[in-house]
C-alpha cells in the first residue's frame, strides 16, 4: 500500500471510513472463508520498518502493510487467489505481492 493513498484514505470524513471499512471487513472474511483450504498464516497488519545494514539502524520505507501465507501449487495459482481481494478492490491498496518460499 503506497502511503499516499493510505494518507489519502484517512483524510476522508471518519463516517466514510467506517462505511469502507464496514464493506470491506465484510468482504475480507468472505474471501478467507473462500480461501480457507489454501491459508497457513492469516498473518496480520504490520508497523512501521526499521531497515538494519553494515552502517547501521535507520527507518525505512516499503509498500507492505500486512502480510499472509498462502499455499498453492504455483505462483500462478496464489496470485489468482487474490484477484477480488478487497485490499485491492474496497481498501486503497494498490496491489499484493506474491513471494514464493524458496526453502
Amino acid at each position: 500500500m503506497k502511503p499516499e493513498d493510505l494518507a489519502s484514505f484517512r483524510r476522508l470524513p471518519k463516517a466514510e471510513q467506517d462505511a469502507i471499512d464496514a464493506v470491506g471487513i465484510e468482504q475480507w472474511a468472505a474471501w478467507e472463508n473462500r480461501n480457507a483450504a489454501s491459508i497457513l498464516d492469516r498473518g496480520g497488519m504490520v508497523g512501521k520498518t526499521t531497515r538494519i545494514t553494515k552502517d547501521g539502524v535507520a527507518n525505512a520505507v516499503n509498500p507492505f502493510c500486512g502480510y499472509l501465507v498462502v499455499e498453492a501449487e504455483t505462483i500462478d495459482a496464489a496470485a489468482r487467489l487474490f484477484k477480488d481481494h478487497p485490499h485491492i478492490t474496497v481498501f486503497p491498496g494498490d496491489g499484493v505481492d506474491i513471494m514464493p518460499f524458496l526453502t
